[in-house]
């Protein structure tokens, strides 16, 4: 019978325990002196699931990924993200830059011919229009995944971000001097759509670079920060250029929507980047393991187990971006000069002491965030939380709010240690926010990192946004505090 084997063909010493013979019948046997030969492990012994073990699903081009790990060659995908991060924040620069386009010339009494609160209220209800939607749907998207997979979330964000930029150039190529109030709230309700959109991009944006390696979330951070820096230049070089606040703003807006198609394009060039999938697969393999493992609990994520193991960083993130956004901008733009002879000129001064050093600070702080990873996790709140100081030290400062008499002295009347401040304030933001950031999706099991991140980035828009409630009450504290 074949595959019948007498004892005689087993050998009762290790060289000769084979099963092969040549075609005269005589046994192979292995040469004296020789090691045996040794069985690995069976492939079946490994414990991996059943379709892994008969490589259903598997394609060449997986099984390749896997056999030779890809490099991020050129930086491509640390570059994307970046860019991602400079389109998830451009729609919040580009109206805050804008603001002498809304208040100086669209709403002001010289182009109406009438004297509205439309201009005086109109940071404030910008500011509410904007973070109310991008906080509600930034926490709603980590639940309920509006829209399906990152995917469409991020695709459907970008392109309706990319049709309310076109609708607002539009209007700022329209006469509307004779209705003042209806392109005032036409604005709101076009600044609402487009923070709930890019509530979502933003939010989704995290989810996907937390399926990459930690410095990739870094970059996101990065490139929020030079998206502040992008705008301040453009701010700066339109004071100096453009002819009118009209014509700046139409730049402004047409710049934002080159970004925005940019962030649309590079997006799809993500899935044909060998190494995004090679992250990718590693991701969803982790994902298809602990859920085979897991699958008497259900497909939907642990929300409060991973908030609970995520929570020490996104408070990190958290009180980062409350103590920026206490400051920057509406206290550090409105600190006059106390030395007439200074080397920035008093016309300069807010573009260039505020705006430019802290994006540029910021930006630099997110570099290095890059490189450096210190303090580690468990010693990360110490330096945030030293920078509650800084709240203090810019009311110490000469801080003159619009239409308020000072009650408190001015204890720091020396713009060199101003703009000191200023810097410090500015790197440890964009360093200390990418470190918490970056830290994030790694406090929880790689399946949840994704989820881990949308937490954070959801803390992060909270930060902004009560950091923006705070700033309101800082023209009362210079006003009733004295010593």
């Amino acid at each position: 019978m074949a595959g019948t084997y007498t004892k005689k063909d087993f050998g009762a010493g290790p060289e000769e325990q084979t099963l092969l013979k040549d075609s005269n019948g005589t046994r192979i046997v292995a040469a004296k002196g020789s090691e045996p030969v040794r069985l690995s492990p069976g492939w079946e012994g490994t414990g991996r699931p059943d379709d892994e073990l008969n490589f259903k699903g598997v394609t060449m081009d997986q099984a390749d990924l896997e056999l030779n790990p890809p490099r991020d060659r050129l930086n491509l995908v640390f570059c994307i993200l970046v860019l991602h991060g400079i389109g998830a924040l451009m729609p919040w620069n580009m109206f805050i830059t804008a603001k002498d386009y809304f208040v100086s010339y669209k709403l002001s009494k010289e182009y109406t011919g009438e004297d509205t609160n439309y201009a005086t209220n109109f940071l404030a209800y910008l500011g509410f229009a904007a973070q109310i939607p991008n906080l509600l749907f930034n926490w709603l998207n980590v639940f309920l995944q509006l829209g399906g997979n990152l995917t469409t979330r991020i695709v459907w964000s970008i392109f309706i971000l990319v049709l309310i930029f076109v609708f607002t150039v539009v209007l700022a190529m329209t006469d509307s001097s004779g209705w003042p109030g209806v392109f005032f709230w036409v604005t709101m309700v076009s600044v609402i759509i487009l923070n709930t959109a890019n509530g979502i991009y933003q939010n989704s944006v995290f989810g996907m670079a937390a399926k990459l390696p930690i410095k990739y979330t870094g970059a996101v951070i990065l490139g929020s920060n030079i998206s502040g820096t992008f705008t301040a230049i453009i701010n700066f070089l339109a004071q100096i250029m453009a002819p009118n606040a009209r014509t700046a703003a139409i730049y402004y807006f047409i710049t934002a929507l080159f970004i925005l198609l940019a962030c649309f394009d590079t997006y799809f060039a993500l899935p044909i980047n060998r190494y995004y999938r090679y992250h990718e697969l590693l991701y969803q393999k982790e994902t298809n393991k602990r859920q085979l493992e897991n699958s008497s609990r259900g497909s939907r994520p642990p929300y409060w187990t991973v908030f609970k193991a995520c929570f020490p960083q996104c408070f990190n993130t958290f009180l980062v971006f409350f103590v920026t956004l206490a400051l920057f901008p509406s206290v550090h733009s409105d600190i006059q000069s106390s030395d007439k002879n200074f080397v920035i000129p008093s016309e300069y001064y807010s573009s260039v002491m505020c705006f430019l050093t802290f994006n540029i600070t910021a930006m630099l702080g997110s570099s290095i965030a890059s490189l450096v990873q210190w303090p580690s996790q468990k010693y990360l709140l110490i330096p945030i939380g030293l920078r509650l100081a800084y709240i203090p030290l810019f009311l110490f400062c000469n801080y003159q709010p619009a239409r308020i008499e000072r009650s408190l002295p001015v204890f720091i009347d020396n713009d060199w240690i101003f703009w000191t401040i200023a810097i410090t304030m500015g790197l440890s933001s964009g360093y200390l926010s990418s470190l918490s950031m970056m830290y994030c999706p790694k406090m929880v099991d790689s399946q949840y990192a994704s989820t881990a991140g949308m937490f954070g980035a959801a803390s992060l828009i909270t930060g902004i946004f009560t950091g923006i409630l705070f700033s309101m009450a800082m023209p009362s504290v210079v006003a009733n505090v004295t010593f």
